[in-house]
């Protein structure tokens, strides 16, 4: 794998984390949940306007188009376990930026995957 593809897989893996991590802010911000909670059509109009979840959406729509740009240059069955790393990457933003806790047996567990990440991308 090229350095700039590496450097494309690890921008869309990056930008799919974050989204995650913005998209989750947005669900639990008061205002949403109240929304969530009358069960409305205000609800999706709420969700729909939080700015942290359209900033989600949009970090998804790039991270797939940075994707694809991977996709076009490199085989899928090479590219495709880099996602793994997502993993690690929301759980650490999860703790960092949303307070989120991480017990021992979940950290163990994510860095399991990310090592099976590791020795399927090395073996590829």
């Amino acid at each position: 794998m090229s350095p700039l593809v590496l450097m494309l897989t690890i921008i869309s893996v990056c930008l799919s984390a974050g989204a995650q991590v913005a998209l989750k802010h947005g669900m639990t911000h008061p205002a949403t949940q109240e929304a969530l909670a009358s069960g409305t059509v205000g609800a999706v109009r709420a969700v729909a306007s939080q700015p942290s979840v359209l900033l989600g959406l949009a970090m998804y729509g790039v991270g797939a188009m940075v994707w694809l740009l991977v996709l076009a240059r490199v085989e899928v069955s090479r590219a495709y376990p880099f996602v793994g790393l997502g993993f690690l990457l929301v759980m650490a933003l999860g703790a960092s930026m949303l307070g989120e806790s991480i017990g021992t047996a979940r950290w163990v567990g994510t860095v399991l995957v990310a090592a099976g990440v590791l020795c399927v991308a090395m073996s590829a």
